[in-house]
């Protein structure tokens, strides 16, 4: 895939980009260059671009999440900022995406190839499967009601049953069953 530069003209282009959230003061009086059409304000700088939005996530064509300053997210405008180097192309054809589990905090994200470091040899899908993927990941960390079926100690079940799933290549029935103890026939 093609480098390419972003700037206030293509930034928002089928993107993706992790902002930083950022305290509000830092705008001082600047005012917005561009208001969207859902209340979302830019103010652009020669490094990056700040928003001030009520949304993040899907914001029209582009994936762009916020890590908050703090763990506990306020509601209402939040204010975000991205240099122009962290926004990296997307679409919805080529492996781009791949999923980070959290077990201690039971969260699970997505990141961009040339976005982050991987720890581990990720496996890279398209947008819409890592879409479909993480929402699955998502309901079985917060969800118990599935490990019932299961013996031995929930957490690991949970982590060893997401993990190979998230690293694999099998289906999510395929890999459960492997754990499932079902009762000896007498």
């Amino acid at each position: 895939m093609p480098y390419t530069s972003y700037n206030r003209h293509n930034f928002h282009k089928h993107t993706f980009c992790v902002f930083q959230e950022v305290d509000r003061g830092v705008l001082g009086p600047m005012q917005p260059q561009f208001t969207s059409k859902s209340g979302s304000n830019y103010y652009f700088t020669e490094q990056g671009v700040y928003r001030l939005s009520n949304h993040w996530g899907r914001a029209a064509k582009c994936k762009w999440r916020l890590v908050p300053l703090q763990e506990k997210r306020t509601q209402g405008y939040i204010l975000g900022f991205a240099r122009w180097d962290a926004f990296l192309p997307d679409n919805d054809t080529d492996r781009l995406y791949a999923i980070t589990i959290d077990f201690s905090s039971l969260t699970a994200q997505y990141d961009h190839k040339d976005g982050k470091s991987f720890t581990e040899t990720p496996i890279f899908r398209t947008a819409p499967d890592t879409l479909k993927r993480i929402k699955i990941i998502r309901l079985h960390l917060t969800d118990n009601k599935w490990l019932r079926y299961f013996q031995g100690n929930p957490e690991s079940l949970r982590q060893q049953i997401l993990s190979e799933w998230n690293t694999g290549t099998e289906s999510l029935d395929v890999i459960k069953r492997r754990y499932l103890q079902l009762p000896t026939a007498y």
